[in-house]
């Protein structure tokens, strides 16, 4: 979904989004939907809004696959190319983390939505808060069974350690 920049009217775009996508790493299982609008000031493109979509994950402690809705808040500010610097340097500001650049008429609102889905999914991906994971020795699923591994086991190269708590 391309944008002519130009061709943006003062009051601005309101677009509702309904797009099938694949965003890289992220496993999409249902459309991406949400509202965006899109305002030019000046040259700056800011676009607003929220996007939704069902996407299946790997839980980090179990490794079985679950699904979630990722619901995304857009809110980033577009500065034309042109005002880097020369040498292509530019020293983002901690208010600035939502500024980024475009080149040319033409944007491509996908290529946002796709980032902007990436960057929102969690670092640790878990199907429950209260998921057990998987015993680290014997591979049965915690969720399900419970084993009779002992886990007590200390590095031999921490043993030392282990003696001096005892003489103190």
């Amino acid at each position: 979904m391309k944008i002519v920049i130009s061709d943006i009217p003062d009051e601005g775009l309101e677009l509702e989004i309904d797009e099938a996508l694949s965003a890289g790493t992220v496993k999409l299982i249902s459309p991406v939907k949400g509202n965006l609008s899109v305002k030019k000031v000046g040259q700056e493109l800011i676009i607003q809004g929220e996007i939704t979509a069902k996407a299946e994950f790997e839980c980090s402690r179990c490794l079985k696959s679950y699904t979630d809705e990722i619901c995304v808040p857009v809110g980033v500010t577009y500065h034309p190319l042109e005002e880097l610097k020369p040498e292509g340097k530019y020293e983002v500001k901690e208010d600035e983390l939502d500024t980024d650049f475009y080149a040319g008429d033409e944007f491509d609102l996908l290529e946002l939505i796709k980032e902007q889905i990436v960057l929102n999914v969690p670092m640790k991906l878990l199907c429950s808060e209260a998921c057990k994971g998987i015993c680290p020795k014997c591979g049965t699923d915690l969720n399900i069974n419970k084993c009779n591994c002992s886990l007590t086991e200390v590095d031999s190269r921490l043993e030392i350690l282990k003696d001096l708590l005892r003489r103190e």
